[in-house]
């Protein structure tokens, strides 16, 4: 399921060649249900406004979140799990529990025969991801700041069945980020400190409006029990 019209959604199948049905959810009304009915809240980027460099994506409400719930015939939850944002997980979207893990999960409670349990639904999935090794979130914006050749911050999209060249990875940035480094240290080893001193102030009051929006636009949800929200702050 995805915040895209359906019309995006089943360009994606085609492309990947998935082998099930994708769902296209742009008016969140399934995730409105599944809130409505106790199965689980998933967070939602409200402010997705980084998304105008994709021209293949479209989520006119927010993007989701990943979350997974498996429900039974009876209605009764089998397990959930959703990922919380923060920029620890550089805004979330970035992992999953192993299939492996949630179908133990699934048939501990199903037990023998097809019938779902009848105790109360489970908690949430305490699995977060945090067991993965991670680029902190100045590396990942430094990353997103090489991308975008450092004048203003560049996501990392997936690569499309259209694209000509693979998609850039974070982890292949740091070639650009030691030769523009290097760049700045042969300046101030050859030219006046204040011309260098100058010069980077010059350049830092460029950048900035770009990573501050960076900062601002990745969704953080701070570990509490209060509502998921938006990066608008208002209650999704």
């Amino acid at each position: 399921m995805t915040g895209e019209p359906q019309r995006l959604a089943q360009a994606a199948a085609v492309g990947w060649e998935l082998p099930f049905e994708v769902v296209g959810d742009p008016h969140h009304e399934i995730r409105t249900t599944c809130r409505e009915r106790g199965w689980i809240e998933v967070f939602a980027n409200k402010r997705p406004r980084f998304q105008r460099q994709r021209r293949t994506a479209s989520h006119p409400n927010g993007y989701f979140q990943p979350s997974v719930v498996a429900i039974a015939n009876n209605r009764s939850v089998l397990y959930r799990w959703r990922c919380r944002p923060t920029r620890r997980n550089r805004g979330g979207a970035g992992t999953r529990p192993a299939p492996e893990r949630v179908w133990a999960a699934i048939t501990s409670r199903v037990g023998a025969g097809d019938r779902a349990p009848i105790d109360p639904d489970p908690p949430l999935d305490t699995w977060s991801g945090a067991d993965r090794r991670s680029m902190p979130w100045p590396a990942f914006v430094l990353a997103m700041l090489a991308n975008g050749w450092f004048l203003r911050p560049r996501l990392f999209t997936l690569a499309t069945p259209h694209d000509t060249q693979p998609a850039p990875d974070p982890a292949a940035m740091g070639p650009r980020v030691a030769a523009f480094g290097g760049i700045w240290l042969v300046a101030a080893a050859v030219l006046p400190r204040r011309w260098v001193g100058a010069a980077l102030a010059f350049y830092a009051a460029v950048v900035a409006p770009g990573i501050v929006e960076a900062y601002r636009e990745f969704q953080h949800e701070p570990d509490n029990d209060r509502e998921p929200t938006g990066a608008t702050g208002r209650s999704a």
